[in-house]
């Protein structure tokens, strides 16, 4: 069964930057794409972003498109989310899941789409951006 391991969180100043890791371990079809999630306090998870394992392709949230970028390593079985401009409104725990639907094989991706009852997800990592 896979498994999802998050790292990278942290606390950063508005304008900085992290790069957050979800390491996959196990097997999972290649023809999954995997997701970032982010959940801020009171309100409910979101779609962050969302890449294809097979061609690379990606999606974005428009609150996080120019300042997130979404990226694999296929030799260390990770997937990337560098995250610049950090903002307060970017609090939240970052997670990292797949087989989620609106990031799901054969279909086009749907980020407002993110219900953590469905699918695989990791244990989550938490990015604080505060002065």
């Amino acid at each position: 069964q896979v498994q999802l391991v998050e790292s990278g969180g942290g606390l950063v100043k508005p304008g900085g930057s992290l790069k957050l890791s979800c390491e996959v371990r196990g097997y999972i079809s290649d023809k999954y794409p995997v997701g970032w999630y982010r959940q801020a306090p009171g309100k409910e998870r979101e779609g962050v972003a969302c890449i294809s394992i097979m061609s690379g392709n990606a999606d974005y949230a428009d609150s996080v498109t120019g300042r997130f970028t979404i990226s694999i390593d296929y030799a260390k079985h990770t997937i990337y989310l560098q995250m610049d401009s950090l903002k307060p409104e970017d609090t939240a725990i970052y997670y990292c899941a797949v087989d989620v639907p609106g990031c799901a094989p054969y279909t086009d991706y749907d980020l407002s789409l993110a219900d953590p009852a469905l699918g695989t997800w990791g244990q989550g990592t938490q990015v604080t951006v505060s002065s």
